[in-house]
């Protein structure tokens, strides 16, 4: 048993000239990953988690936390575009591991990515029930609205009336999800059609707020820019963590993170790219640079709009917080609190979608190669999707987004993407020392200084993030390891192939 057997280039190559009735179909371009990569980030990143990091982390200064986390995806993501450019199949990071540090570490990644794509589509999922009441209360009126009961977790809780009421199970989350697999299982072709539209309107919609809301800033809420150190307690955990200072921007740069996790979900549909060596990079690096511009004007404004203490407030602006800053400081502009609250839906639709999409994507990668059961590469005979993959996955997501709140299972999606991202980055160093003559389409520049440097700040914003996060972390790998023993290594198709 060879716990770093390695894939070659070769073999990774083979697969992705593989065709007949058992592969995924080349439909893609560089427009729909572009747009498959906005589609992804463009989301609850910033709809939630920028009041939320802005709040329990940095203040005014969650801008520079954007900053921060963009410079990280920037740096890892020159790496997964060479990677993605030389080997052109599904899987990501996971694949891309393989060929560099061997197995062991390959499921490592494939496993740490379930956290990145199911848990992701999980917290969007909980975003989408919150303005989805939201609606109902702005269109319809507050007496319609989903009981909290029935749109909130267990480990949740409000007062209203000076009585608690406690969460039960999140049924809009679970009702959206359903939804996006069933599109999913139809097609990856159709899928990308949904998901063009749904990114125009999204776009759009972002460029409304930063456009109309920039007049409404008051000077007033941006001092002082960075806030000074003190400690805030999570309302879930109860745990204290640092506020304001360095550590809050590293904090909030791990927070809003989540924000940026969908361009590296553009590597995962590789294989069904038309020409991958060429639309791969422009779809990763063309995707990062239109959001982190967006992100950045957007979280001014908001932050200047309305004062990062009313987005603590679960009475105020602490569950869809835009529409909140709209309906409260932007006089007039009544209707634009209900037009985004439609357009945020639309975009959280279009986030899930591409969640659902990578993980069943990295989970075909990894069936095919025998790590898991062979259930999640069966493609259906008419659509051919793995359609088994996307039903037993929304079964999984599901249960994360009925009952964990949404500050629980997105930070664990951050620091899995984290994690995934520095791995990446010390596997472009690898490769380079052990094929240096491989076709690299696309190179990272400056190697090893970019990689070096993209995974200390993956790690810094790793560090930000905290004790309760890391040691999720470490729960969540010690159960990947007890599968990848118990199942993943007696089938292993390297493994058998090299006995």
């Amino acid at each position: 048993m060879n716990l770093f057997a390695r894939k070659t280039l070769e073999e990774l190559n083979e697969e992705a000239r593989a065709q007949g009735d058992g592969t995924l179909k080349r439909h893609l371009g560089p427009v729909n990953l572009i747009l498959l990569g906005i589609g992804a980030i463009i989301g609850a990143g910033l709809f939630v988690r920028t009041a939320a990091a802005a709040a329990g982390h940095a203040g005014p200064s969650v801008t520079l936390s954007f900053i921060v986390a963009a410079v990280g995806c920037a740096l890892a993501g020159m790496c997964y575009a060479e990677f993605s450019a030389m080997t052109p199949v599904s899987g990501s990071a996971y694949t891309y591991s393989y060929a560099t540090m061997g197995e062991l570490f390959a499921w490592i990644i494939g496993w740490d990515l379930v956290l990145e794509y199911a848990l992701g589509a999980a917290t969007v999922a909980i975003a989408w029930s919150q303005y989805l009441n939201k609606l109902i209360e702005s269109f319809i009126g507050p007496a319609y609205m989903i009981p909290y009961q029935f749109c909130h977790s267990p480990f949740e809780s409000v007062m209203v009336d000076g009585q608690k009421i406690s969460g039960i199970v999140n049924l809009p989350a679970v009702f959206i999800l359903l939804i996006l697999t069933l599109i999913l299982v139809r097609g990856i072709k159709e899928s990308a059609v949904f998901n063009a539209i749904v990114v125009s309107v999204k776009v759009l919609i972002v460029i409304l707020f930063i456009a109309l809301g920039w007049q409404f800033i008051n000077p007033a809420n941006h001092v002082p820019f960075i806030p000074e150190v003190t400690t805030v307690q999570d309302s879930i955990t109860g745990q204290e963590h640092p506020f304001g200072g360095i550590w809050g921007i590293l904090g909030g740069a791990g927070v809003v993170f989540f924000a940026f996790i969908g361009f590296d979900a553009v590597s995962t549909v590789a294989q069904e790219t038309k020409k991958p060596e060429r639309d791969m990079p422009i779809g990763i690096l063309g995707s990062l640079i239109v959001c982190t511009v967006l992100y950045i004007l957007f979280s001014w404004v908001l932050t200047g709009i309305a004062p990062y203490e009313d987005f603590r407030d679960p009475t105020k602006g602490k569950e869809a917080s835009v529409a909140y800053a709209i309906q409260t400081y932007m006089t007039g502009y009544g209707w634009l609190g209900k037009f985004i609250t439609v357009a945020i839906l639309f975009g959280f639709s279009s986030v899930i979608l591409v969640m659902l999409l990578g993980q069943s994507r990295v989970f075909y990668s990894m069936a095919r190669d025998g790590l898991v059961p062979k259930v999640f590469s069966e493609l259906h005979p008419v659509f051919h999707t793995p359609a088994k993959s996307n039903w037993i996955f929304f079964v999984f997501v599901s249960i994360f987004a009925a009952f964990i709140p949404d500050s629980v299972v997105g930070d664990m999606t951050s620091i899995g993407t984290l994690f995934a991202f520095a791995l990446v980055s010390i596997g472009i160093i690898i490769m380079r020392k052990s094929d240096p003559d491989a076709p690299r389409p696309f190179r990272t520049p400056l190697v090893p200084l970019v990689p070096i440097l993209a995974v200390l700040v993956c790690g810094s914003m790793i560090a930000g993030l905290g004790l309760g996060n890391w040691l999720r972390l470490g729960v969540w790998l010690a159960i990947g390891m007890v599968i990848y023993f118990a199942y993943g290594v007696k089938n292993s198709r390297v493994q058998l192939s090299r006995r």
